[in-house]
């Protein structure tokens, strides 16, 4: 479990084939000190809670199945790209965004990006079947940050990004069109589920 907070930009500086036909096998350059981080452990890579199988003093690497692949954009990862980087949540831990459990529900993508003050007002536009667990206020995770819901129009939700977020995340780089992977607010999936419930 994570809290959306994002604790490192990483670096994937190699790809190669996993242990499974369209598995992949990713090695990610990190700041974080791996030596207290245990085989086995989580760790969310731009929100996709994945597993240490292999690390180093500066460096970790994962395998990602081929149904990981196909449902976020790890996919599209090559040598150089950079990826937002949480170690899993401690009991104890200050929880300084909201709950994100690193399940990615699908991929969005970035509509626009408008100077606005201080920040700058990113519009995504989720998938059809995501967008009704988006609401105004609510909580999204994107790429792994924990953003609050300015507005929502449509399949499309506003949030505004500080400056602080976009120099410590992939953000400060983002282009209009990239995609972006999505986790929405598990409570918004229970109170839609009591709801069909309800209505049956």
């Amino acid at each position: 479990m994570f809290t959306g907070i994002v604790t490192d930009i990483g670096e994937i500086t190699a790809v190669t084939p996993g242990g499974q036909a369209g598995d992949r096998r990713f090695v990610v350059r990190t700041k974080h000190d791996m030596k207290p981080v245990a085989i086995g452990a989580s760790i969310a890579c731009s929100g996709c809670c994945l597993t240490v199988v292999e690390k180093d003093g500066d460096w970790f690497a994962v395998e990602v199945s081929g149904e990981s692949l196909a449902k976020t954009h790890l996919g599209n990862w090559s040598v150089g790209s950079r990826i937002n980087l949480e170690l899993s949540l401690k009991v104890g831990d200050e929880l300084g965004g909201h709950l994100v459990y690193g399940h990615i529900d699908g991929v969005g993508t970035v509509v626009s990006m408008t100077p606005e003050g201080g920040s700058v007002r990113f519009v995504f536009e989720a998938p059809g079947d995501l967008a009704c667990f988006v609401a105004t206020k609510g909580s999204v995770a994107i790429d792994g940050i924990s953003l609050t819901v300015n507005e929502v129009a449509g399949n499309r939700f506003g949030v505004n990004v500080i400056s602080h977020t976009q120099a410590v995340t992939t953000l400060g780089q983002a282009k209009i069109g990239q995609r972006v992977n999505l986790e929405v607010d598990m409570l918004a999936r229970y109170v839609a589920r009591l709801l069909e419930h309800r209505k049956s």
